[in-house]
């Protein structure tokens, strides 16, 4: 398959909104990167470094390609909190995203601010709130056919442009040791605030639900399962979920689906001061993305605690 053919159905799989400029971003290993899509959630695992990388349809040209960083604060963990998640009170964030997806490349940078309030003995509610800073650059001369006879695309045929926005997101969850449910809103402004080159009408609002549950079944076997619903003005809901089983505290199997989209098989390995996992993703038979396979692999490295049980029930991975 050729550049231009395969460029053309990258057009017809993210229709108008590739037109835009704009794409949506999936992580398969969604559990493991909560707080990108939920501020509220910055910190809700203590103090960390995280990264992803995701090549979606593997051997063709142009395919999208994505790469993530962040890094997470929990004050009270750095001050020796025995138990920050319950008993810290602030959080901050910085997350990172390069995205590359035909003749557009994004990067989007996001600082997030998390604060908790103490419910009960177990229970948080915590609030957060980021700003969005994104760069989108088009690429004229890697356009496809239907791109360039576009009546806005076609102004930048040749050449190379760009475009910032700044944007607000906001978050609200309850959390448990075992358990989560959260709601964010991103893109509150709906793309409002730019500068540059006018390629793209506005970014529409996200909504965004995320909620899992965990528990330790002994002391060799724990389990947990996640779910992630996000609403788009202009694109078909996204609805996944995953399911773990993590074994001697050291090793975990899983898989996950995304409805109408995709299936995949996930694996990783807990250390003492990280963990790593690994994602094969192949599309449903009903799905209309072509058949090339993604791959996602992604790392949490801990600032100052260990991988290991505080308490007999905890559970080690979300």
């Amino acid at each position: 398959m050729n550049k231009i053919a395969l460029l053309i159905l990258l057009l017809m799989l993210v229709g108008s909104l590739t037109v835009l400029g704009q794409s949506r971003k999936y992580i398969s290993q969604f559990s493991f990167f909560q707080s990108y899509y939920n501020p509220g959630l910055t910190g809700y695992e203590g103090s960390t470094l995280r990264g992803f990388v995701r090549n979606q349809w593997s051997g063709y040209e142009g395919a999208p390609k994505t790469m993530f960083f962040s890094g997470e604060l929990d004050f009270a963990e750095m001050k020796g909190s025995e138990d920050p998640a319950l008993m810290g009170k602030n959080a901050v964030g910085l997350n990172l995203l390069f995205d590359q997806y035909g003749a557009f490349k994004e990067t989007g940078l996001v600082v997030s601010y998390a604060s908790r309030v103490r419910l009960t003995a177990k229970h948080n509610l915590r609030l957060g709130a980021g700003v969005s800073y994104t760069n989108v650059r088009l690429d004229g001369t890697a356009m496809t056919v239907e791109q360039q006879a576009d009546d806005v695309l076609s102004n930048y045929i040749g050449g190379f442009s760009d475009m910032s926005i700044v944007d607000f997101n906001l978050g609200l969850a309850l959390t448990h040791a075992n358990y989560y449910l959260s709601y964010a809103i991103h893109q509150v402004n709906g793309g409002r605030i730019s500068s540059g080159d006018d390629f793209m009408e506005g970014r529409p609002v996200n909504y965004i639900v995320q909620a899992g549950y965990r528990e330790a079944l002994s002391s060799s076997l724990a389990i947990s399962t996640n779910f992630f619903y996000r609403s788009q003005q202009d694109l078909p809901d996204n609805v996944e979920f995953n399911v773990k089983a993590l074994f001697m505290d050291r090793f975990w199997i899983g898989g996950g689906h995304r409805i109408d989209y995709a299936n995949n098989l996930q694996a990783g390995l807990v250390f003492d001061k990280f963990k790593m996992g690994y994602v094969y993703e192949f599309p449903t038979n009903g799905s209309y993305l072509m058949s090339g396979t993604t791959q996602e692999f992604m790392v949490v490295f801990n600032l100052f605690r260990k991988n290991e049980r505080r308490q007999p029930d905890e559970v080690l991975i979300w």
